[in-house]
Parts: C-alpha cells; sequence; structure tokens
C-alpha cells in the first residue's frame, strides 16, 4: 500500500486545464502519475517552481496527456490498480511520440535488483523510492527540465535561424526573380527599340558636327551606316541631306541650341542611295548646376507613313479627276456623238475629192481621239466601264507589235520575252493593248539616241500584300524595261498624276501613266514603276490569272453588221437638238423612218396620237423633268410590246439601275453600224446583206 500523504488541494486543479500552447511557450512540463491524491499533492508542491506539473491518477488518463503535447520527464508510480506502471511505461516507450521522454519510477517496495532491472528494462532512466526526499526528487527532475528546456532553446534557436535562412533565400530568389525580369524587360525593350523605325541617340551640345556618342536601336538597318561610320565622318549628316531641306534644317538646329528643343522632318539620303523620310527631335539635357551638357533625341524614319499620305492624296486626286470627268463625259460624249455623227454623215453622203476626203478623215480621227481622251480619265478614275474576258498574250504580243511597228523608229528595237507557259491573263484587251502601247512609247521617248524596250511575261502566285496590296493568288506581270534617261525621286513621285509630264511641251499629255494606273487597280491588278537616272526605268503591270473556266472560253468577236436592216418606224428621244438630229439623219440614211420628240412628255403624247405605230423606241437617259427610263416606263404601259433602246452619255452605263427589264444601253458617241447593230438586237430582227 502507499503512504497517504493527504488529499490535493481543488484550487489546485485548475492548473491542470490550462491551454496547451501557454504551457507550451512558458515552462517545462512535468507528468505526475500516482493513484494515491496525498502523494500527487505532495510531489507537485516540491515541483512546482521546477515547471508545470501535470497530474494524472492512471495509466489511462497519462496515456491521454501524453496525446496532448510534450513533458520534459515523466514521474511515475510502479503499482498502480488497472494499468501500472511498468505497462504505463512500456506503452510510453513503443510510441514515436513519446519514446524520448524520460521516466522515472516511484516505488515504495521492492528494492530487489529483479525489480530494479524489470523497469530499467521497461524505459525507466531512474527510481525514486517513497518516502520521497524532496532534496534527491528535486535534483533528478532538475536535471531533466534543464535538458529538456535546453533541447528546446536550441530547437526554438535552429527554428529561428532556419526562418532567416529561408527569408534569406526567399528574398535572393525574390531578388533573384526581380533581376531576371529585369533583364527580360531590357531584352524586350531592347528587342522593341531595335524592330522600330527608329533610333534614340545623345549628341554633345558643343559638337560642332553632329555625329553622336551613344546610339540604341538599329542605325544601320534604318539609313544603312553605323555608328562607327558615322562617328568617323563628321560631314555625312549634312552632306547627305536633300538639298531642299539642307538650309531649313541647318538654321531649325542652330535655333535648337537657344530653344533648348527641336523637331524637324527632312530627307536623307541612305546608304543605298535612295532618299528616306525622318523625324528628328531632340531636348537639351543639363547638368546640375543647370549647365547645357547633350541632347537628347529620336531619330524615326516615317518614310512609310509619308508614302501612305502620299497615296492618300493621290488617292483623292484620283477621286476628285473621277468626280470631274463624270461630270463632263455627259455632255461631253454628246458633243463628240454629234460631231462624229456629222463626219460619218459627210462621209457617207458627201462625194469629195481626194484631199477634202483626207481632210474629213483627219477630222473624224481628231474627235474620235477626244472620245479616246475621256476614256482614258475614266480609266484613270476607275470609271470606265471595262469588259474583261481572257487574253492570250501570244495574240496580244502580235497585234502590240503590228501597232508599233512603224511608230518607235528606227533607232529603237523592241523585245519581247514571253514564257511558253504563261498564264492567260483576265482583263480588258482593248484597254491592256492601250497600255502596253503607252508604256512602250514611254520607253522610246526615254531612249532619244535608240535603244531596246524589252516586255517581258512571268507568272507569279504571291500571298497577301507581298505586292502592293494585292489579295493573294496568281498573276501574270508584265514589265517594259528600257535603258533611257531614267526618272529622278522626285519625279518618281507624281508620275501617276494626271497630267504630269517629263517630256516637253507638247510632247505629252500626261495621262499615259495615270491611265495605266487606273486601269490596273480596275483590273484587280497593280501598276508599279521603278526608275534610275541614267540607269532607266522599268514599270511593272501586275494582272489576275484568269478563272479556270473562263480561261476555256473564247471572247466573242464584235457583232458584225452585214448590211442595212428592214425599214422601221423609230420614235427618237433626246433633248439635244444636235445629237437628236444627226441620229435621225443617220437612221434616215439607213432607210428608217423617224418621228422626233425633245422631251418625254412629247414623245409620249406622240406615242398616243399614233396608237404605238413604232417599231423601236430611242431615248437619251439624262433628260429634264422626265428621264429616258420614266418615260420608258411610261411607255411600257401604253405600248408594252414595243422594244426600246437607251442611249447615254454617261461613263458606266451598269450605274444605271433603274431601267426597265429588257432595255438596252448603248454609249454616246457611237457609230452608226453600231447603232444598227443594237436596234438589231432589240427587235430581234436580223441586217439584210447589202
Amino acid at each position: 500500500m502507499n503512504r497517504p500523504v493527504g488529499e490535493i488541494p481543488v484550487a489546485l486543479r485548475p492548473k491542470v486545464e490550462q491551454p496547451l500552447e501557454e504551457l507550451e511557450a512558458d515552462r517545462a512540463r512535468v507528468l505526475l502519475v500516482d493513484d494515491d491524491e496525498r502523494n500527487l499533492l505532495a510531489v507537485a508542491t516540491v515541483l512546482e517552481d521546477l515547471g508545470e506539473v501535470v497530474l494524472a491518477r492512471s495509466g489511462e488518463e497519462a496515456l491521454r496527456h501524453l496525446l496532448k503535447g510534450e513533458f520534459a520527464v515523466i514521474l511515475l508510480d510502479v503499482y498502480m490498480p488497472g494499468m501500472d506502471g511498468y505497462e504505463t511505461a512500456q506503452i510510453i516507450r513503443n510510441r514515436e511520440q513519446t519514446k524520448g521522454i524520460p521516466i522515472v519510477f516511484l516505488s515504495a517496495v521492492n528494492k530487489e535488483a529483479e525489480h530494479l532491472l524489470r523497469g530499467y528494462s521497461m524505459g525507466a532512466v531512474d527510481y525514486v523510492f517513497k518516502p520521497v526526499d524532496p532534496v534527491i526528487l528535486r535534483s533528478k527532475v532538475a536535471v531533466f527540465v534543464e535538458l529538456f528546456e535546453k533541447s528546446k532553446e536550441v530547437e526554438r534557436k535552429a527554428r529561428r535561424e532556419q526562418a532567416l535562412l529561408d527569408a534569406n533565400l526567399r528574398a535572393n530568389a525574390e531578388r533573384l526573380h526581380a533581376e531576371q525580369e529585369l533583364r527580360r524587360a531590357e531584352q524586350r525593350q531592347a528587342v522593341i527599340i531595335q524592330s522600330l523605325p527608329m533610333v534614340l541617340y545623345l549628341e554633345p551640345y558643343e559638337a560642332v558636327q553632329r555625329a553622336p556618342t551613344y546610339v540604341s536601336g538599329d542605325l544601320q538597318a534604318i539609313c544603312g551606316f553605323t555608328l562607327e561610320e558615322v562617328q568617323t565622318q563628321p560631314g555625312i549628316w549634312s552632306d547627305r541631306l536633300h538639298a531642299d531641306d539642307r538650309i531649313r534644317v541647318l538654321a531649325s538646329l542652330e535655333a535648337r541650341r537657344k530653344a533648348g528643343r527641336s523637331s524637324i522632318e527632312y530627307r536623307w539620303q541612305c546608304a543605298d542611295g535612295r532618299y528616306k523620310h525622318f523625324l528628328d527631335q531632340a531636348v537639351l539635357l543639363k547638368d546640375p548646376e543647370g549647365k547645357p551638357v547633350e541632347f537628347a533625341g529620336t531619330l524615326t524614319d516615317i518614310s512609310e507613313q509619308r508614302s501612305l499620305e502620299n497615296q492618300l492624296v493621290q488617292a483623292q486626286k484620283m477621286d476628285a479627276i473621277g468626280k470631274l470627268t463624270g461630270g463632263i463625259a455627259h455632255d461631253f460624249n454628246n458633243l463628240l456623238a454629234a460631231v462624229i455623227g456629222g463626219l460619218s454623215l459627210l462621209e457617207r453622203r458627201a462625194r469629195l475629192p481626194k484631199e477634202q476626203q483626207r481632210v474629213l478623215g483627219m477630222t473624224k480621227r481628231a474627235a474620235e481621239q477626244g472620245s479616246e481622251l475621256v476614256r482614258r480619265l475614266l480609266a484613270f478614275a476607275r470609271r470606265q466601264r471595262l469588259e474583261p474576258h481572257p487574253i492570250d498574250l501570244a495574240s496580244l504580243r502580235d497585234g502590240v507589235s503590228d501597232l508599233l511597228t512603224h511608230t518607235l523608229g528606227g533607232l529603237v528595237n523592241f523585245e519581247w520575252l514571253v514564257e511558253d507557259d504563261i498564264w492567260v491573263v483576265f482583263a480588258d484587251q482593248a484597254q491592256l493593248e492601250l497600255a502596253l502601247v503607252n508604256l512602250i512609247i514611254n520607253a522610246r521617248d526615254a531612249m532619244p539616241d535608240g535603244g531596246t524596250a524589252t516586255i517581258s511575261a512571268e507568272n507569279r502566285a504571291i500571298a497577301d500584300e507581298e505586292v502592293g496590296g494585292l489579295a493573294g493568288g496568281d498573276y501574270v506581270r508584265l514589265s517594259v524595261t528600257d535603258t533611257g534617261t531614267g526618272i529622278s525621286p522626285d519625279d518618281l513621285e507624281k508620275v501617276m498624276e494626271p497630267f504630269f509630264t517629263t517630256k516637253d511641251m507638247g510632247k505629252g499629255s500626261g495621262l499615259g501613266l495615270s491611265m495605266v494606273y487606273g486601269f490596273a487597280k480596275q483590273s484587280n491588278g497593280a501598276f508599279r514603276i521603278d526608275s534610275e537616272v541614267g540607269r532607266g526605268t522599268i514599270a511593272e503591270l501586275w494582272l489576275p490569272r484568269a478563272p479556270k473556266v473562263a480561261a476555256t472560253e473564247i471572247p466573242p468577236p464584235p457583232e458584225p453588221v452585214f448590211g442595212q436592216l428592214p425599214p422601221l418606224k423609230v420614235l427618237l428621244v433626246d433633248d439635244h437638238p444636235e445629237v437628236r438630229s444627226t441620229t435621225a439623219a443617220v437612221l434616215e440614211d439607213s432607210g428608217h423612218q423617224v418621228v422626233e420628240a425633245d422631251n418625254g412628255a412629247e414623245a409620249i403624247k406622240a406615242l398616243r396620237d399614233r396608237t404605238c405605230d413604232f417599231d423601236v423606241l430611242i431615248t437619251d437617259y439624262a433628260m429634264p423633268h422626265l428621264s429616258g427610263t420614266d418615260f420608258l416606263r411610261e411607255a411600257r404601259l401604253i405600248c408594252p410590246d414595243v422594244p426600246a433602246l437607251l442611249i447615254t452619255g454617261y461613263a458606266d452605263a451598269e450605274m444605271i439601275r433603274d431601267r426597265p427589264a429588257g432595255v438596252e444601253t448603248l454609249l454616246k458617241p457611237f457609230t452608226p453600224n453600231a447603232l444598227e447593230a443594237a436596234i438589231a438586237r432589240v427587235c430581234g430582227v436580223e441586217p439584210v446583206p447589202s
């Protein structure tokens, strides 16, 4: 039996219920296990200043405490009811979390060696026998508590050191990451600057000649010179300024020394001889005392921007010319219709001497050239209605060669280089022939001392935007090359403007290249020209390849008129008296009976008065009060079976969207044969061979 020591005061029991975190943080803990309350109180009183004493009244309760936290030492009574000290010690030693806690057995009996050995075998590190000597117990427990506290202090220091190490590693990792991000940002910035058409530079304030000390960016890609080449040739910058810009730019640079900033745009000759447009901007940097040190600036290649602006200006000019041309085309074609119709009447009616026939022929050709001038202007403005079809370049070559054989003169030859497997192109043949003739004649004029103009054709398959904004696909590139005088860079920017020419007064209209440009655009192609003074010029005409289905089709030949039509009754409506009179005369010469009306209302009255006694209605489109299409709609209500022909001086007949169904349109000016052919088609009659 254990010697009773007395009851444990209730006031001491709440100490066991103290939160685990506070026990761990404040003091070492001692687990006291005994089934006798008096022994618990006595031992706890002895040890209370060494650490936090946790009381357990059985082995089972002791094990539950061990699950909740760490202890510096366990004081374990050997003999207890239920689970005794030996069994409890064995379980403690077998658990991974508790096997390292020192166990001191408390025993009132059995000091024999056999019992002591059994205790040590169960994991005890020491024995204390009851009645307990407080000094011995305190000294033994104090050793374990001090050892526990030192080990905890070592652990805390290790944790702090590890935390510092971890923090240091994190800081190093963050610093390394920041440095890597900074390097990547610098690399990205460098790549962006390298890819931009600009450089950053520093230039000394006191420099007599422009020579930057620092350049960031690809200077060589922009101007063709390296920084070293610029620095070793101090005069290179001013020497290569465009002559028209030099005085203005040098004055602006002088002014920036006073103003402290500048923004100048100029043209500069690069290493390859081409001029580029540069925007040069700089600000003055000063030292802490306010003394000027250097200029920091940017040099930006704005050539593409200026090129786009020039293209926009060109497009605006084209639109203006187109509106002007479209506006005058109607009236001009009416005048030409009267002139050409009258001359055709004279040719058919008059029996003139040979010399007068020659004068009449010259007059008629001049009028026809006026009609051609309108077509060329319309082609430039992209308002001429084209009739594209597949064109065999071999036959085109023969036709153009026949036209030019006696035109080029003896000093200039022309050579065709056409691949055997050249593709069929899709374009308006008459306009293409005219474009090639214009380009070849320009080549001839560029070689006053003679030479060879080379006309070549080759197949080209391109991607989107690879050539002058063309959509990707198959094209035929037609080029005309000469070895003549060439065109200066300034004039090269203007050669496709209408009425601009480099030829002497009276030797060129300035419409040839603009017509070619308009024809190419309208044909879904492109026109490019490149030239170098003293070396020659190459003009390229890119035209789309004909679709495979269309390429197998043969274009319909012009419809011939074999003779006069059977006599017809014609109602002719036109508000232009000269055109109406000449057209009526042409029809009467062909044997037709003509009733004239100068407006739509008068023509409606004629239909009613004669109860639709007409074989065909021929009406002008643009008339006051009642247009040609409005007249035809009313006429259809009165005479639904009478065929009709609409004649117009407007450029694009396809724009007349309100014409009644089944009505054909004939453009002015027209020849008598063209008029007869149109009447034959709308009336469904065959010409009578003469």
